[in-house]
């Protein structure tokens, strides 16, 4: 499914459009390291911020010496590793705490007993401190998809949106599951989670796609390269966000994650990799940074 954005972006038709996007940043020193340098070389179009995070001010601190560049707030509302963890902005007295007082390591939780003030609230506070801190804001997503529903159906959709269309914001929602699961179920959900989005203002992207974020026994560097390369083949026409998840492997990072160090190397390594930069150009993919969808989610609005 391929909705106009392409045409009202200005590209050609058929073009095969691609924002890639490094999530975390801020997370960590490993993850601001590597995020910087492909910011600095042009190897990423986008990264988002964890404004929660213990490295976020160095992330936010960079981002706002550099307003040239793609840099949108990664909402959150789970703090996921065993010996790392991160407190919402809004303090403690909420349902998105677990007992000791930080976010619930999975997304059940906030489904379960997160409620929409809460969320609301915090999303807000979270965006409030990157444009306090000089970030230009260019769009906005979610840490581990605990926005979206997809463990019991509750969503938290809304409220994003409204933050969203009050900020002149896009946010990452694919409208279409092409190219990664064939549920009809999450499909229709999908197609009612657009129409919210589009009755608002805010305009999202034709498909979200990844590759898997864990560690395969036994996977070597060239097998996840080659892998990257495969997704950017396929990749059809329209507007499509691939993210990834770069950072140094190094004893920082090693400290910090309960697994996959090694994988996020290797995603550092082949964003810079000659065979995946010639892949772009072989495939004559359409690069677009998320500031495009946002400069034209505000001249709707003017």
């Amino acid at each position: 499914m391929t909705s106009d954005l392409a045409d009202r972006l200005g590209l050609a038709p058929g073009a095969r459009a691609v924002i890639i996007n490094a999530d975390d940043f801020g997370m960590c020193h490993a993850a601001n390291a590597a995020i910087t340098q492909l910011l600095d070389a042009g190897h990423v179009d986008s990264t988002t911020l964890m404004v929660p995070c213990a490295w976020a001010p160095e992330a936010m601190a960079f981002a706002a010496s550099r307003t040239d560049l793609d840099v949108g707030v990664h909402l959150v509302l789970t703090s996921e590793w065993t010996d790392y963890r991160w407190r919402p902005l809004t303090g403690a007295a909420s349902t998105l705490v677990d007992g000791a007082g930080y976010f619930p390591a999975d997304v059940l939780a906030i489904e379960e007993l997160a409620t929409v003030y809460d969320v609301a609230a915090e999303i807000a506070a979270q965006l409030q401190a990157a444009l306090d801190a000089g970030v230009d804001v260019t769009h906005l997503d979610n840490h581990m998809g605990s926005v979206y529903g997809l463990l019991t159906g509750r969503d938290f959709l809304g409220p994003v949106f409204e933050l969203a269309a009050r900020n002149g914001l896009p946010f990452r929602l694919p409208r279409s599951m092409e190219g990664t699961d064939d549920d009809a179920a999450l499909q229709a959900k999908l197609a009612e989670a657009s129409a919210a989005a589009d009755a608002l203002g805010v305009e999202i992207i034709d498909r979200l796609w990844s590759h898997p974020f864990e560690e395969v026994p036994g996977e070597s560097y060239e097998q996840v390269r080659d892998g990257f390369i495969a997704l950017l083949r396929a990749v059809p026409a329209g507007v499509t966000e691939i993210y990834l998840h770069p950072m140094v492997d190094d004893d920082e990072l090693r400290a910090v994650v309960d697994f996959a160090a090694a994988k996020r190397g290797h995603e550092l390594r082949l964003l810079s990799d000659p065979a995946v930069l010639q892949a772009f150009a072989d495939e004559g993919l359409v690069r677009l940074g998320w500031r495009d969808l946002r400069d034209l989610q505000r001249s709707r609005r003017a």
